[in-house]
């Protein structure tokens, strides 16, 4: 139990400390403007897409995708301007506007980069030119899957209508809409964290390497989400503070305390992996 305790207190105090002194705070700030700035592109790059290939209500699935699980208190007034802005008339897709918001979009993959790089504590030495062309494929790759699932939850109501119908003992299983598109959104959240843990920083790592940091990410982005949003409700005073920009601060706060979790999962992969490794060279001796 003491060796337990012990091992847990070094491999929180090794995760802690690096993410401290290798300015983790800082690192999170660049992270959560960086995916602010993102989104916006990257919504707009996707619902282009998706009218050019004739999946016109695109717009609406994408949205309650991104922020289903995000607190209603940060989320409602952050999907009504994106919601305005993805129903707006654009032109064909393959425009300058639109491929400078899919390069756009890639920067906030750029942001993730380089935070589990530090995080991993591995130094980047591929071409700046591959780093890019990653970017953009993560950025079509996610475009592609919000397709998919948007084609998919639009589908949903009618299958389950049909089932429904012909089986009704099904009736008490099938939930609603919204707790499918919820569930949907969380799968594709776990998804996209394994993606960039294993495939976005230098270096590789197995499955079984990156399944601490994806728990703790997921378990405190709930934790934080629920006592940020109790603040909200309960504390805060930035509709008073910053008036009309209330939502895109809050917006910043919630995506800053959800980019320090981020990158403290990766801190705290590194830092097992770190221990693992000095136990199995001290262990023979």
């Amino acid at each position: 139990m003491l060796r337990t305790i012990a091992t847990i207190k070094r491999v929180l105090g090794d995760a802690l400390g690096h993410f401290n002194d290798d300015d983790g705070w800082a690192i999170a700030s660049h992270l959560a403007l960086s995916a602010l700035l993102a989104l916006f592109p990257f919504l707009i790059f996707a619902t282009s897409l998706a009218s050019f290939l004739g999946a016109h209500a695109f717009a609406d699935t994408a949205v309650h995708l991104v922020f289903d699980t995000w607190p209603d208190e940060i989320a409602e007034p952050i999907a009504r301007e994106v919601t305005s802005v993805l129903t707006i008339q654009r032109g064909d897709v393959l425009t300058i506007g639109i491929i400078a918001a899919a390069f756009f979009a890639s920067n906030g993959i750029e942001a993730l980069r380089v935070g589990l790089n530090r995080a991993y504590r591995v130094v980047e030495t591929r071409s700046i030119f591959w780093l890019r062309a990653q970017s953009l494929g993560f950025v079509v790759v996610a475009t592609i899957g919000f397709l998919i699932v948007s084609s998919l939850l639009v589908v949903a109501p009618i299958a389950v209508d049909i089932a429904q119908r012909h089986l009704p003992w099904i009736r008490p299983y099938l939930g609603t809409i919204t707790i499918w598109r919820f569930a949907i959104a969380s799968v594709v959240i776990v998804l996209a964290l394994v993606a960039v843990h294993m495939w976005l920083p230098a270096g590789r790592r197995r499955f079984r390497d990156i399944v601490p940091g994806l728990v703790f990410t997921l378990v405190f982005w709930v934790l934080g989400s629920t006592i940020f949003a109790t603040y909200l409700g309960y504390f805060s005073s930035y509709v008073t503070t910053y008036a009309g920009l209330a939502s895109i601060m809050i917006a910043l706060v919630f995506l800053y305390i959800v980019s320090a979790i981020f990158i403290l999962g990766g801190e705290l992969n590194a830092s097992i992996k770190r221990y693992l490794d000095a136990r199995a060279r001290v262990g023979p001796a």
